[in-house]
């Protein structure tokens, strides 16, 4: 290449550069036109809407909660305690002497009747003295019969006649007492109702007081329970009571039929019955029960959750939402309250119905702080 050639090269060159860079220099200064312009628009329309919409200012300053109308409902307070199931008369049959089990007559579940026979015990001995005296009740009488006659016909001693007389009733009375004890070898139910356990066999040694037979008469039954000394004047008979069962996932409402006026030296408690018509066959004797005893209840009263309250050197306060000019505003309201129950409290004092009660939000609140509903 020879020098006009080199020379030419290098200014085409330079041209070129030159002109890449005045445009790319009008490319970014139209690009910063648009850009401020841009800029102006958006101040504009922010400034429109703050103009327009005041909420977001008054967000950041305010604080967001749920306020809930008060208005009377009826509260009730129940005591809960255990008791247990048991028939109406549910009985434990013994024996009434002493002796060795010859014949059980029923087993569990058997319906039986007032008077019935459900076992007995060997009488045998009993039987063979019974047999011997009624024989010699016959001689007896016979002897008896002809001193008699002759005594009537002003024959023979008195002493003669008595002593027939005496042997004869003497005789008689030995032989209903042992007909008395062998009716004792007889086991028998004092009730109607069904045999629930049969605790003895054949061949067993039984005697008086242990109970071998139970028979539970079910056409009606109760629920026992035992109540703290505390309760005593707050639990009365009439009062309702809800009976549950929880092995069997059953409910009944009823009313205490009966409560006792005698407190346990022991466990300072008293026990109070609750009787009822079984509707289905599933209870058992002993079954647990949970009996809730409705003890208080206030009708058209201020009610709300425990967990709303809070405490001060002043006493117990809420926060109530109070509507102004152009504002709503947190206010303490001091309440007193009532018996509670199940996380809800009874307020005697401070709310009105109507008054719309923080029920969210209300822990960081000041008095008198501008809220938002």
């Amino acid at each position: 290449m020879n020098l006009l050639n080199f020379k030419t090269a290098g200014l085409i060159f330079f041209l070129t550069v030159v002109s890449c860079s005045s445009d790319k220099k009008t490319e970014l200064s139209a690009l910063k036109v648009k850009h401020d312009k841009l800029a102006e628009q958006i101040k504009t329309l922010e400034t429109e809407i703050a103009a327009e919409d005041t909420t977001s200012i008054t967000d950041a300053n305010t604080s967001k909660v749920v306020a809930t109308a008060m208005s009377p409902q009826v509260f009730n307070h129940f005591i809960e305690v255990q008791g247990k199931l048991d028939g109406e008369e549910n009985l434990g049959v013994s024996a009434k002497a002493p002796g060795t089990v010859e014949a059980v007559y029923v087993r569990m579940g058997d319906k039986v009747s007032k008077g019935q026979v459900l076992a007995k015990l060997d009488d045998a001995i009993l039987q063979q003295t019974l047999k011997q005296m009624t024989d010699n009740l016959g001689f007896v009488t016979e002897m008896y019969d002809k001193q008699k006659n002759l005594w009537d016909q002003k024959i023979g001693s008195e002493v003669q006649f008595l002593g027939a007389k005496n042997n004869k009733e003497s005789l008689e009375n030995s032989i209903k007492t042992i007909q008395d004890q062998i009716n004792m070898m007889k086991i028998v139910s004092p009730i109607n109702g069904s045999v629930e356990d049969v605790a003895i066999k054949i061949g067993q040694s039984v005697g008086p007081g242990l109970p071998i037979i139970r028979v539970v008469n079910f056409s009606s039954m109760k629920v026992l329970a035992d109540i703290a000394e505390a309760y005593s004047a707050r639990i009365h008979e009439g009062d309702e009571v809800v009976v549950q069962f929880p092995d069997l996932q059953k409910e009944i409402v009823a009313k205490i039929s009966s409560a006792s006026k005698y407190i346990g030296a022991q466990n300072r408690t008293f026990q109070i019955e609750v009787r009822m018509k079984p509707d289905f066959n599933n209870f058992k004797a002993n079954m647990i029960a949970i009996l809730r005893i409705n003890d208080y209840r206030a009708e058209n009263v201020m009610v709300l959750p425990i967990n709303l309250i809070q405490n001060d050197k002043e006493g117990s306060f809420v926060f109530v939402a109070e509507e102004g000019n152009s504002e709503v505003v947190a206010k303490k309201y001091q309440i007193k309250t009532g018996e509670s129950y199940n996380g809800m409290i009874e307020v005697t004092e401070g709310l009105k119905a109507g008054d719309l009660l923080i029920t969210a939000g209300q822990l960081d609140l000041e008095n008198g702080e501008k809220i938002r509903l």
